[in-house]
């Protein structure tokens, strides 16, 4: 990962009368936010507090389980996760919710980057990765997704299908026509897997020539094995599900110790579980 310069004026998190980026002629059901699979409460981050337990979620994942070494900004609180897009972003949050339907600890989240946040942030996180060029028009209704994790134990598909209906709810309403995302392989046996993993979704799942992208830091795949059963991360598997596709080699990112798959999203391409999933309060 490698950041770009910081912003001057970091952009504050809405306060929680507000919904993210819900411009004034679009209106969110009452009815419909906040729930979603049993046991489960989809949510937008409204301040930050809601942000910073993201943040401890990332770091138990990226940190204690991956090994990552990311480098923090300054004035980042021990046990957290966080870089300079963060202030940018929309976050969603994905809680635990006990037998009195009250939100416990969040089990899954996920955050977005929007054209008009891209702009003031200096450009997208992805961009840091590749060389999006061939997206050049793409950019002005794409949208970014990122820094997703799943608490452990809670990695069975549901808090997949909670997230995801509430980002295909988002994208929709906020008229975003894709959402591009690198998703991350780990690469503690050397890159192997990632580099297979690679090699099958080439083969399944590639994107259009005209929109293939290029790593800043490839992986080196001519070196690795590319011919192991490996497996499909559950992350990736949602974005598969989501119609994504393959937009070209990984990207490997020694901060996070992972190789990170270049993925395009269409909202028209969503399937009609998450588009009729409820949307996040």
């Amino acid at each position: 990962m490698r950041d770009l310069p910081g912003p001057t004026h970091a952009p504050m998190l809405r306060p929680a009368s507000t919904s993210p980026l819900m411009p004034a002629t679009v209106r969110a059901d009452p009815g419909r936010l906040g729930r979603c699979a049993a046991g489960l409460r989809a949510a937008w981050a409204r301040d930050e507090t809601d942000l910073r337990a993201a943040q401890r979620l990332r770091h138990r994942v990226f940190v204690g389980e991956m090994g990552a070494q990311p480098r923090l900004p300054r004035g980042t609180p021990a046990g957290h996760d966080a870089d300079v897009f963060d202030p940018f972003c929309e976050h969603l949050l994905v809680r635990s919710v006990d037998g009195d339907g009250d939100p416990g600890e969040v089990v899954g989240t996920y955050r977005v980057l929007t054209p008009d946040a891209a702009r003031r942030a200096g450009g997208y996180y992805c961009d840091t990765e590749f060389d999006l060029t061939r997206l050049r028009s793409l950019r002005p209704r794409l949208a970014e997704l990122g820094r997703a994790c799943v608490a452990p134990g809670w990695r069975d598909g549901g808090v997949i299908l909670a997230l995801w209906g509430a980002l295909a709810d988002f994208l929709a309403r906020n008229r975003f026509d894709h959402a591009i995302g690198c998703a991350s392989v780990s690469m503690r046996d050397g890159g192997h897997q990632a580099a297979s993993l690679w090699a099958r979704l080439a083969q399944t799942h590639p994107a259009p020539i005209e929109w293939q992208v290029r790593p800043r830091l490839p992986l080196p795949v001519d070196a690795l094995e590319r011919g192991l059963a490996a497996p499909t991360p559950t992350l990736i598997k949602g974005y598969l599900r989501c119609g994504a596709r393959l937009l070209g080699a990984p990207a490997w990112d020694p901060d996070f110790g992972a190789a990170d798959l270049p993925l395009l999203v269409r909202t028209a391409d969503l399937p009609a579980r998450y588009r009729r999933a409820p949307a996040a309060g």
